[in-house]
């Protein structure tokens, strides 16, 4: 735990953007390997990966107390078989609670540090949305598979795109989608269906072909998506959804797979796209091995 008292100790002022500060799940800080600490300006954000003694739970807030004491804290505890308990430690949050995100300067994003495991904005995704920012032709048709709450949509209509179809099961995600939206005046545009995507090809075929496809799936969500099995049907599907010259940006976060089952299952499933690239992952989240890393890896049709 000391590793993670040293960085809240010899930290700067509290950035003004979303971003990691401490990333011990990488590996690279032993004994800390449960332990990240995020910041969404104005909180902060503590997360175990495991039960987390009162004694260390106080010595982390005292440090965090002592390097920014106006700052509002949020305590979340993970714990095996999918069991969440999220606490405010300190101070009030901001309602709505607005962020911003370095590196993409001016897009605003509602996050909820209180409310489940996934708090509206992923911070590790960071170079994968400023990679859209970059590849996003003007006048792009987007599909954006797994929208959750839509900030890839968000950069890529900002970015010159003319229309980004949004799919995603859960309604209360594209609500806040559409929110997102709203906050950065790009609602023209922008779709959202509320589907399972594999009950929904044809549809989503019909509406192509697209100039770029994003697949950012969990890893493992029984009854929505399951890596090992599932990606082998998604990618299927994507020589049908591009069109000639498209790009499919495919995303997987998980460290029990590496790069090379990504690579496995487009060559055996999707063998008309061509790789172009792995996407670096934000240097807050450096890990001890990129295979274990979050992967998000480009494709072309040629």
């Amino acid at each position: 735990m000391q590793a993670l008292l040293d960085a809240i100790a010899t930290s700067a002022a509290l950035p003004q953007d979303a971003q990691r500060l401490f990333h011990g799940r990488g590996g690279l800080h032993p004994g800390c390997e449960h332990l990240t600490l995020d910041v969404y300006p104005p909180a902060l954000l503590l997360t175990s990966f495991e039960p987390l003694a009162d004694e260390a739970l106080a010595a982390i807030g005292a440090a965090i107390t002592a390097r920014w004491p106006e700052a509002p804290w949020v305590f979340q505890c993970r714990q095996e078989g999918g069991r969440v308990q999220t606490r405010l430690m300190a101070g009030t949050l901001p309602d709505p609670h607005v962020v911003t995100e370095a590196g993409i300067p001016g897009i605003r994003y509602l996050v909820h540090l209180l409310r489940g495991q996934n708090h509206g904005l992923f911070l590790d995704m960071a170079e994968g949305r400023r990679w859209v920012r970059e590849h996003v032709s003007p006048g792009a048709r987007v599909l954006n598979l797994f929208a959750y709450t839509c900030a890839f949509s968000v950069v890529a209509l900002q970015a010159g795109a003319a229309e980004v179809v949004n799919v995603d099961m859960s309604d209360g995600a594209l609500a806040i989608g559409r929110r997102n939206h709203e906050l950065n005046g790009v609602k023209a545009g922008a779709k959202f269906l509320a589907h399972d995507i594999f009950n929904s090809w044809g549809k989503l075929t019909r509406g192509g072909p697209y100039d770029l496809v994003i697949c950012d799936p969990p890893s493992f969500q029984k009854g929505s998506f399951v890596a090992t099995k599932d990606y082998a049907r998604l990618a299927k599907r994507l020589p049908a959804l591009l069109a000639p010259g498209g790009q499919a940006l495919l995303c997987l976060n998980t460290p029990k797979l590496g790069p090379d089952f990504l690579h496995g299952v487009v060559v055996e499933h999707a063998p008309e796209l061509a790789f172009v690239e792995r996407v670096p992952n934000p240097v807050a989240f450096a890990d001890v091995s990129e295979d274990r890393a979050l992967k998000v890896l480009a494709y072309r049709l040629p």
